[in-house]
C-alpha cells in the first residue's frame, strides 16, 4: 500500500466542481492580485477567529517578516523564539534587524518552555514570538505573563495552528488571535492550505492592522504614495478562491483529521518505542501532523518508506546549529531537549483523505518494525 504524507490530489477530485468554479469566476473577472476573492478570504478569517483586522499577504514566512516589523523588532532588539522550529520563526526577526534569542523547547509539546523564556528577558528585549507547533498551542498564559510584567510585544507564529484553541484567562482563545499580531501559513500541507503560497497577519490593532497593510504594497498609503520602505507581498486571487472553498468546511476537516489522530492512539498505544503526543490542559488541538517520538527514528522512517509509507522529519537540525546563525555564538549542547527531538521526533501521515485502512497500515508497519 502506497500512503503518501500529503496529497492535495484527493481533495481536488472529491470537491472538484466548486475548486473549478471558484476558480473560473476569478478568470472572468481578472482580479487576480488583492481582488474580491482576497477580500472575502480575510473577511471570512476575521469572522471564523474574531479578530479585528485580517491581511492577506504572499505566505506564511512574509507574514512573520510583515509583523516583526509592525511590533518593532529592529535595532537589534532582542526577541525570544523557539529553537526548534521552522527556519521562518527566527530568520523574520533577523531580516527586521533584531536578534533572535533561543529558547528551548517543552520535551512533552514541542513548544517553547516559557520557564526559560522569563530566564531570557533583558534589557534589551523587545518581544517574544512564540510557535504553536504540530497539534497545540505554546502555553499563552504564561507568554502574556512575562510579556506584561516586562512590557514587550507578542507576536504569535500560527503558521501550523489554524483551528487551534486554549483556554487563557478563563476563556476560550484561537491561535492567531492572543497576541499583538499573529500569522498563518496558507502552505498546501497546512490544515487551511491553498494550492500554491499565501499567507495572513491578524490583529486587532488599528496600528499594525495599518502598518502592515502598507508594508504589503511597498510600503504605500495610497498608490505610488509610500510611507515606509516595504514589500511586494500580495495575497493573490486564485489562491483565495481555493481557501474560501475550504474554509466553508473547514470544521469537518478539523474533525476528521482528530479522527484519524484518535486511531493512531488507540493502534500504537501499545508500542513502547513510541511516544505518542501529549495535549496539554486547557488546549483544544489541531492535528496539522501527527507528530511521534521514536526509538531509532531515521531506522523506521527508512522501513516506513521501504513500505510506501511517506513521513517527514520536522526537524532535522535545531536553529543554533545552522550555519547562518553561528553569528549568535550558540553551540551543539546548548539545547539538549532540542537537540534530542532531532533525533527523536518523526511526523506521520494525517489529512482529512487518508483512509481508515491506510492508517492501520502505518501503524503495522511501524509495530513490525519494532517487532523484527
Amino acid at each position: 500500500m502506497d500512503v503518501p504524507f500529503f496529497t492535495s490530489v484527493r481533495e481536488y477530485h472529491n470537491r472538484k466542481a466548486e475548486f473549478d468554479a471558484a476558480i473560473s469566476a476569478v478568470l472572468e473577472k481578472g482580479d487576480f492580485i488583492l481582488g474580491g476573492a482576497v477580500r472575502e478570504l480575510e473577511e471570512g478569517i476575521a469572522s471564523y477567529t474574531g479578530a479585528k483586522y485580517t491581511v492577506g499577504c504572499g505566505n506564511g514566512s512574509d507574514a512573520l517578516v510583515l509583523a516583526s516589523e509592525a511590533a518593532g523588532f529592529k535595532d537589534g532588539a532582542e526577541v525570544i523564539t523557539p529553537v526548534f522550529t521552522f527556519f521562518a520563526s527566527a530568520s523574520c526577526i533577523a531580516r527586521t534587524g533584531g536578534r533572535p534569542v533561543f529558547c528551548d523547547v517543552d520535551e512533552d509539546t514541542f513548544c517553547m518552555d516559557m520557564d526559560k523564556a522569563a530566564t531570557l528577558v533583558t534589557a534589551k528585549t523587545r518581544g517574544l514570538l512564540p510557535v504553536h507547533l504540530f497539534c497545540q498551542m505554546a502555553d499563552m498564559n504564561a507568554a502574556l505573563k512575562i510579556a506584561e510584567d516586562k512590557g514587550l510585544a507578542v507576536v504569535e507564529d500560527a503558521a501550523e495552528a489554524f483551528g487551534m484553541r486554549q483556554r487563557i484567562s478563563g476563556r476560550d482563545r484561537i491561535a492567531g488571535t492572543v497576541g499583538q499580531s499573529g500569522v498563518y501559513s496558507f502552505f498546501p500541507t497546512k490544515t487551511l492550505g491553498g494550492y500554491g503560497d499565501g499567507g495572513m497577519v491578524l490583529t486587532d490593532s488599528e496600528e499594525v492592522y495599518g502598518k502592515v497593510h502598507s508594508l504589503r504594497v511597498h510600503g504605500a498609503t495610497k498608490k505610488y504614495h509610500h510611507d515606509y520602505v516595504g514589500y511586494n507581498s500580495r495575497l493573490d486571487s486564485l489562491q483565495s478562491a481555493v481557501l474560501n472553498v475550504k474554509l466553508r468546511r473547514i470544521d469537518e476537516s478539523i474533525a476528521l483529521r482528530k479522527k484519524f489522530a484518535d486511531q493512531y492512539r488507540e493502534l500504537l498505544s501499545g508500542v513502547p518505542q513510541v511516544r505518542l503526543p501529549l495535549v496539554r490542559e486547557g488546549n483544544s488541538p489541531v492535528y496539522y501532523v501527527f507528530q511521534i517520538k521514536a526509538e531509532n527514528r531515521d531506522g523506521l522512517a527508512a522501513y516506513l518508506k521501504e513500505n510506501g509509507v511517506g513521513t517527514c522529519v520536522y526537524y532535522p537540525v535545531p536553529l543554533h546549529l545552522q550555519k547562518c546563525f553561528a553569528y549568535l555564538g550558540y553551540k551543539e549542547g546548548d539545547f539538549p531537549v532540542a537537540e534530542k527531538l532531532c533525533k527523536e521526533a518523526l511526523a506521520l501521515p494525517i489529512y482529512p483523505e487518508i483512509t481508515e485502512d491506510e492508517v492501520s497500515y502505518v501503524c503495522e508497519k511501524i509495530r513490525e518494525f519494532y517487532r523484527s
